[in-house]
């Protein structure tokens, strides 16, 4: 296992910078939001008490260990802000075996902030001699962690922190060398407003507006959020709300900040990864009744014309989602008291999607057969975190103008993105490198679709497709 020392000099130094915000309109007012810049370091690097002599400066990889002793340092600059109120590290673990960890480190500020990024070695390292910032426990490959270094990081300047570790266990993490992964500082700047207002919808048809794959320690959940922020309407999450394991401490940390301030708005259906908190208890204390039965998870409710189905494609987590299934004679059943025009449905298992990451779910084909039978016409799922859409099919996939059901695959809600596979027959737009929701605007007779983008990228797609 390649690791390395975390002594984590983050003197603060800006090799990019992105800057997330948006100024709302609700009703008569105008909102500001606060906004978010990311630093990504100028350098960074680790030392190696076995390999004293050794410089790791251009590595991949940054370790943080006691045995042999690694520490790692980081270096940004921050200028040019003003009215700096918050500020989070954010590191990733490396993709490697034996990167996971019992303790992440713990991360100390330092006085030293004009180390050699390519002249440190164990023999010459500068001093872990500050305040302690905070610390992390267990770590897995291949996920981002976050500390909060609000009350260092006050405003602009130079700044270093150093990563230590007391375990004989140590973590390996990406540096700058490796993209789109490598360490980052995000700063907010300006005031959120609490509790944010809710759009003022516009008179007219009802608005479903949503994404699913959403809130973890990078800032995609952030630029989401934002686009929220300006969109009227009914919220639908398509599961996964909070990674990397749907605890209480990841909606606090992760979605509470971010979708969370749409709370009373949300209909959520929960992910694969709520479960991993067993029986998905987070994800229904946080949410209450709006998630329905805890012990199901499905549940329906009307917007304007439509009919809409919130399901659990946590099959085994609910009794199966098999004909004869509880939730599926629950499905029919519902469908078949509904009186309304158009239905609408969302989970987070896709039927078809052409992600290279999953593959096509068939345990949810019952649920696609209960919603064809009776004449549903929209089915929006996530877990791959992509955007597609496909045409109208029939259960088994075939084109069928008539009544078939459009699929989306959303999973664009904030966490990385995925690349795609094998492209399905009738999938007929993609894209996996724009965070962003879709608006569904719901007609009395039909229903018009909108993809919209993260600030800064240009990827829409959108269209109208007649009820059946």
């Amino acid at each position: 296992m390649f690791r390395r020392k975390i002594a984590i000099a983050i003197a603060l130094v800006a090799a990019s910078v992105t800057t997330v915000g948006v100024v709302g309109v609700f009703g008569d007012a105008s909102v500001a939001y606060a906004a978010t810049t990311t630093l990504t370091p100028v350098a960074d690097t680790y030392t190696d008490n076995s390999l004293a002599t050794t410089n790791y400066g251009t590595s991949g990889q940054l370790g943080v260990d006691n045995s042999p002793i690694k520490r790692m340092y980081l270096r940004f600059n921050v200028s040019g802000l003003t009215a700096v109120s918050g500020a989070k590290l954010r590191i990733h673990t490396d993709d490697v075996s034996g990167a996971e960890s019992n303790s992440g480190g713990t991360f100390t500020s330092m006085s030293n902030t004009t180390w050699s990024e390519t002249g440190v070695i164990w023999n010459n390292q500068p001093a872990v001699d500050g305040t302690t910032l905070g610390s992390l426990g267990a770590v897995v490959r291949n996920a981002w962690y976050e500390i909060d270094v609000s009350s260092y990081v006050k405003g602009n300047g130079v700044f270093s922190i150093g990563v230590t570790s007391s375990s004989t266990d140590g973590a390996d993490y990406d540096s700058r060398e490796s993209g789109s992964t490598a360490p980052q500082l995000v700063i907010t700047t300006g005031t959120s407003p609490t509790p944010t207002p809710t759009p003022t919808a516009p008179a007219g048809d009802p608005v479903l507006v949503g994404a699913g794959d959403i809130a973890s320690s990078g800032t995609g959940d952030t630029a989401t959020a934002a686009l929220l922020d300006g969109i009227p309407g009914t919220v639908f999450t398509a599961g996964d709300e909070a990674y990397p394991d749907g605890s209480a401490s990841n909606f606090s940390s992760y979605y509470a900040p971010t979708w969370g301030r749409f709370k009373s708005r949300t209909r959520p259906v929960a992910g694969n990864h709520e479960y991993v908190t067993p029986g998905a208890s987070a994800h229904y204390n946080y949410f209450g009744s709006a998630a329905g039965d805890p012990a199901k998870g499905y549940y329906s409710y009307n917007l304007g014309s439509w009919h809409v189905v919130a399901l659990n494609s946590n099959c085994s987590s609910v009794g199966g989602c098999n004909a004869g299934s509880a939730q599926e004679k629950w499905l029919r059943s519902d469908l078949a008291a509904n009186a309304k025009a158009c239905t609408f449905a969302y989970w987070h298992h896709p039927r078809f999607t052409s992600g290279s990451n999953h593959a096509p779910d068939p345990s949810v084909g019952p649920l696609v057969q209960a919603l064809y039978d009776n004449n549903a016409d929209v089915i929006v799922t996530g877990h791959n975190h992509q955007y597609e859409r496909f045409a109208p099919m029939n259960p088994s996939g075939q084109l069928d103008n008539a009544r078939g059901l459009r699929h989306f695959v959303i999973g664009t809600g904030g966490a990385g993105l995925y690349s795609f596979g094998t492209i399905l027959p009738n999938s007929e737009v993609r894209n996996n490198n724009t965070f962003g929701v879709v608006k569904f605007t719901l007609h009395s007779n039909s229903y018009t679709w909108q993809f919209v983008p993260q600030a800064g990228k240009t990827f829409t797609d959108s269209g109208t497709t007649a009820c059946h």
